[in-house]
């Protein structure tokens, strides 16, 4: 990025006047405002008017661990030989997923973020299922997904290439998708007017060529790229951090580490999105609440049986949707207890200095 004054520094980071007002209270505190580029080993790099600082965390999250600080997070910094982060600006947006399928507990993958690109590689078999998870997951966070289907140039046949096309567009329903090549070029003009301006996230699993199409839209080698393995088609771990990048054609971008598995949180609404055809369906079944299983009068299984609606989507969907819920109730559960215990232990340290005032 090319020399750029200090209020132009912090604007090509994505602020403008809706995040000043929202800074507003901690200014009075002389505080500065300052955005997220990568979080690590307890502490975080943060871009500031001045430029870049290492900064440590002093944020308090309470029972909810998805308001730790996290990349792309507008914040406000406490100046000094160590800067702190004192506070977050609330999220414009935030992907979400669940830590593990297994736990309750939340992680952000990247906040305030205006577009949310889906890397699906073609060095082998699409994976419809997982990119409906994906794209749920997009949908909730309130930024716009794309899906870009990489290593198109391993796919000679243009017939072959329009078929895989259609199958992507037919499980993103209202969602561009590109076919790109890093190393022809193919697409990658196209996805470069998409991530102008504002904040981009990167998303995929290892091997998906996230680190190579990042380099790409740079212009530069920022991130270090390996090959993937010979015998599974699987990519190495090439990317360790979420790091913040500036865009030479403007706004940034937020590259990830490859996602192994990706469970959801608080996605019902994403997956209402993704699954728009059976959500309109539903709306003829004879019962409000139908589960498309055995109930009669139910229109989306008669879509099925029409073949109207895929079979694999309707699976998709109620596997999905299961599994959004069963989360939720674990969550709930989890926060009310956490809640309960945030709470004791404050009332105990505000009745610990009552009692010494009381000395």
């Amino acid at each position: 990025m090319p020399h750029l004054s200090s209020s132009d520094l912090l604007a090509a980071y994505g602020w403008d006047e809706a995040f000043a007002d929202a800074f507003s209270p901690y200014e009075a505190e002389g505080l500065s405002p300052a955005r997220i580029v990568r979080v690590d080993r307890g502490g975080c790099e943060a871009v500031t008017a001045a430029g870049t600082v290492r900064a440590g965390l002093a944020t308090d999250s309470g029972p909810d661990p998805t308001r730790l600080p996290c990349t792309g997070d507008w914040a406000a910094l406490e100046p000094g030989e160590l800067p702190v982060i004192r506070a977050l600006l609330p999220r414009r947006t935030a992907f979400l997923r669940s830590a593990s399928s297994k736990r309750s507990d939340g992680q952000v993958l990247a906040a305030n973020v205006d577009h949310a690109v889906v890397a699906v590689p073609l060095a082998h078999e699409l994976r419809l299922a997982r990119l409906e998870r994906m794209l749920s997951l997009a949908w909730a966070s309130g930024a716009q997904p794309v899906v870009v289907l990489t290593k198109a140039d391993l796919v000679e046949d243009p017939v072959v290439l329009g078929h895989l096309l259609a199958d992507t567009e037919a499980a993103a329903p209202g969602v561009p998708v590109l076919a790109v090549s890093s190393s022809t070029g193919q697409g990658v003009e196209a996805l470069r007017a998409v991530v102008a301006g504002g904040t981009t996230v990167l998303l995929g699993p290892s091997g998906a060529g996230k680190s190579t199409l990042t380099n790409t839209l740079l212009g530069e080698a920022a991130q270090q790229v390996n090959a993937i393995r010979d015998s599974d088609g699987k990519g190495r771990h090439t990317t360790t951090t979420r790091d913040l990048l500036p865009l030479p054609g403007g706004g940034v971008l937020i590259d990830t580490p490859g996602l192994r598995g990706v469970a959801l949180w608080d996605a019902e609404e994403g997956l209402g999105q993704v699954f728009a055809e059976i959500e309109a369906l539903a709306a003829g079944c004879r019962f409000d609440d139908c589960a498309h299983e055995s109930e009669p009068g139910c229109a989306v299984r008669d879509a099925v049986e029409s073949g109207e609606l895929p079979y694999r989507r309707l699976d998709s969907y109620r596997k999905l949707l299961r599994e959004n819920r069963r989360i939720a109730m674990r969550t709930d559960a989890r926060l009310r207890a956490e809640q309960r215990k945030h709470w004791k232990q404050r009332e105990a340290e505000a009745a610990e200095g009552r009692e010494r005032k009381g000395r």
